[in-house]
Formats: structure tokens, C-alpha cells, sequence
């Protein structure tokens, strides 16, 4: 199915997505909110400048610890420039109440052309209710599967992508080998980061604003 998302303003627009059952379907509506086009490209040049000095001198690692994610690099930011600061205060208020109610680091993940994420459910013990990520540099595709309810999803360069209620926490999430194709439409994805805020640990009860 090729749908409009769910945002209005100035995040209303296709999304490409195809859901193997119609239970799949609804969950995927009601728990991911995708935001195309959340940035601009001067706001993601000037992010990954501030995290490549460090990123780019780090090797690509083949296994994470929790065995996610294979090849990647990441690291935890505390504080930006002011002018990604304004990014991130940016996605803060597009995802949370506001700064109090999500994590005062950000994550930063860089998966390699080569790499990918497998079919995993975030810890509740290291994020709560909701788990926000901005794409930048490639498209993507993002799995959610629960046993036969299964939904792919092309992820947009410069979009920022929500995932809440049972697409948090019921369906394995995962970002697709490239390449990888929905609708007909083929992902060749390239270096992909990933910057990541997400709720605080203890806060299972947030809904979408």
C-alpha cells in the first residue's frame, strides 16, 4: 500500500510502505508517526560535521553486544554547537512534551553500506515509551514483523521516524540489508546515521502528542 502519512503540515506526503495483513496495518498507523523531510540538507551537513571527526576515525564493528547490529559505529553525545542544538530542540519538540520527558544524551549510530540491524525490541530498560530517530546521508528500509503481521516501510534521507505503542513493543524492528525493495521501489542504501532520542527509561505511558 502507498498511503499518506498520518503528519499534517508540513510533513504531509507519500510515505511507501507494505503491510502483510491488515492487523499489521492498523498497528503500523497507530504506532509509527514518519516525518519526511524533518531537515534540511544544511541542518544534516552540519550535524555530521560536528560527529564525523569522531566517527570517522572509529572502525566499523562486525557485532554489537546484544548481537543487533552488524557493522557500525556509534557514539553518545551530551551537548551540540548552538546550531545543532536547535536541531535537536527541534526534533525534541516535534517527538516529546518537551526536554524533561526523554534522555538528556543523544545517540548517534552509523551503520556501514554493508551492514545491518536485525529484528530486535529496544530494552525497556534503557528507553521507554517512545523512540525517535533522524535518518541522514541514505533511504532505508525498516522492518516490523509480530509472528505473520509483518509491515516494510521505506525510511526517507532527512526524515524522522516515531515508533510508540505496539509497534514499540510488540513487533521486532530491524533496517534491511540493500539492497531491499518495497512496492517496487528498490532501496540501494549507502552509509546511513542515525541520530536517536528516546524516552526516559522509567516512562512506559507517554502517547504521541
Amino acid at each position: 500500500a502507498v498511503v499518506s502519512t498520518q503528519s499534517t503540515g508540513q510533513y504531509a506526503r507519500s510515505i511507501n510502505y507494505s503491510a502483510s495483513t491488515p492487523l499489521a496495518e492498523e498497528h503500523f498507523l497507530n504506532g509509527l508517526q514518519l516525518m519526511p523531510e524533518f531537515v534540511t540538507l544544511e541542518q544534516e551537513r552540519a550535524l555530521l560535521r560536528e560527529v564525523d571527526p569522531k566517527l570517522l576515525r572509529r572502525k566499523y564493528v562486525k557485532g554489537h553486544w546484544d548481537a543487533a547490529i552488524v557493522l557500525f559505529r556509534e557514539m553518545e553525545k551530551q551537548s551540540w554547537t548552538a546550531e545543532n542544538q536547535a536541531t535537536i530542540d527541534q526534533m525534541v519538540a516535534a517527538v516529546f512534551n518537551g526536554p524533561s520527558d526523554c534522555q538528556a544524551t543523544t545517540h548517534v549510530l552509523d551503520l556501514s553500506p554493508d551492514g545491518h540491524i536485525k529484528p530486535h525490541i529496544d530494552s525497556i530498560k534503557f528507553c521507554g515509551a517512545l523512540v525517535s530517530g533522524l535518518s541522514l546521508l541514505s533511504d532505508c528500509v525498516m522492518r516490523f514483523e509480530m509472528g505473520e503481521h509483518r509491515v516494510d516501510v521505506v525510511l526517507p534521507r532527512r526524515s524522522l521516524y516515531v515508533m510508540g505503542r505496539d509497534i514499540r513493543y510488540r513487533y521486532t524492528h530491524e533496517i534491511l540489508a540493500s539492497p531491499a525493495c518495497v512496492n517496487g521501489e528498490v532501496v540501494e542504501r549507502g552509509r546511513r546515521v542515525t541520530v536517536m532520542k528516546r524516552s526516559l527509561e522509567h516512562d512506559h505511558v507517554n502517547e504521541f502528542l
